[in-house]
């Protein structure tokens, strides 16, 4: 059985997907209460820092009134990029919850390891849920977008 955070993030994950955007999304929880949730909006926003991650934690500093979140737990259906791992490290988000890995650009481990870095002055605990519908939702996207 799912994690309720992670079956948010991949409800957030299906609104990209509705709007034609990488079907990635991501929920912030402090005392196992979401806080703030998003999902990718690079192409409705034109802009390539909104991904899922990036967002989630802008609403969660505004709800919070604190760019610090530590404390909070992030449950994001892929794993984050190295733009992402930074923003989650720079706003102190204790745990990373991860639902399938990227082995493309993913910074927790799979291609580096921006959140265990042993050179940087923070840290996240990641945890790997490894769920089917986050690597299927992904898989098929880009099946479909090539063959269009």
């Amino acid at each position: 059985m799912q994690n309720k955070f992670m079956n948010e993030a991949v409800k957030q994950a299906k609104i990209s997907l509705e709007n034609n955007e990488v079907p990635v999304g991501a929920v912030i929880v402090k005392n196992n209460k979401i806080i703030a949730a998003a999902h990718n909006e690079k192409e409705k926003r034109g802009v390539a820092t909104a991904h899922a991650e990036i967002l989630a934690i802008e609403s969660a500093s505004k709800i919070l009134g604190n760019w610090r979140l530590n404390g909070c737990s992030m449950y994001v259906t892929l794993e984050p990029c190295p733009m992402c791992a930074g923003a989650i490290l720079q706003s102190r988000i204790s745990e990373v919850h991860i639902g399938t890995f990227d082995d493309v650009a993913g910074a927790c481990g799979s291609v580096i390891d921006i959140l265990g870095s042993r050179y940087l002055n923070s840290k996240a605990i990641v945890k790997w849920h490894y769920c089917d519908e986050c690597s299927n939702l992904l898989s098929d996207f880009f099946k479909n977008s090539r063959h269009k």
